[in-house]
């Protein structure tokens, strides 16, 4: 909501035409992000005009302030409802910046390669305003991403695997 989906939205910006259909997954609870991709896919069809995008929603897997043992709960419902949409979609690339959203939907992809059903390159770009540590998402993902992504030298010491790649949004 807000922040991250400004942040992936200007990520998407600089991708061409190629990366078509779009496929975004959001929170069911969110309402605001909608709103913002429907406005950058507009605006986006006016330069490709075979651009095509979708959006899925998924029960959010943790919600603000939360406590960890109900949101291991949660998190296990959204993976379970995450899973049909993501053998659905069949992605070739997930790119994704920390909402707690992502967690289920890259969890779902990483078990279907697993099976050898589809495997689906996860990049996950850590956010801005995380410079000594990683988000809830980015420290889960760190292990199951293809390319984890930060944006601050700091994290990159800390984080041998991480790609530093400076400011990107």
């Amino acid at each position: 909501t807000g922040g991250h989906t400004t942040e992936i939205l200007r990520l998407l910006s600089c991708l061409s035409e190629s990366y078509s259909p779009r496929h975004y997954v959001l929170a069911d609870s969110d309402k605001m992000s909608e709103a913002k991709i429907r406005s950058f896919e507009q605006k986006r069809a006016e330069t490709f005009s075979e651009s095509q995008f979708s959006l899925d929603r998924i029960p959010r897997s943790r919600e603000v302030r939360q406590s960890w043992v109900s949101s291991v709960l949660t998190t296990l419902y959204s993976i379970l409802y995450s899973l049909p949409l993501t053998y659905k979609r069949k992605p070739d690339l997930i790119l994704c910046n920390g909402p707690g959203t992502c967690v289920p939907v890259c969890l779902s992809a990483f078990l279907l390669g697993l099976l050898r059903i589809k495997r689906t390159i996860i990049v996950y770009v850590e956010s801005i305003c995380r410079v000594e540590t990683l988000s809830l998402s980015g420290k889960i993902l760190y292990y199951f991403s293809d390319y984890f992504i930060v944006q601050w030298p700091d994290l990159k010491k800390k984080y041998p695997k991480s790609v530093y790649l400076g400011r990107l949004v």
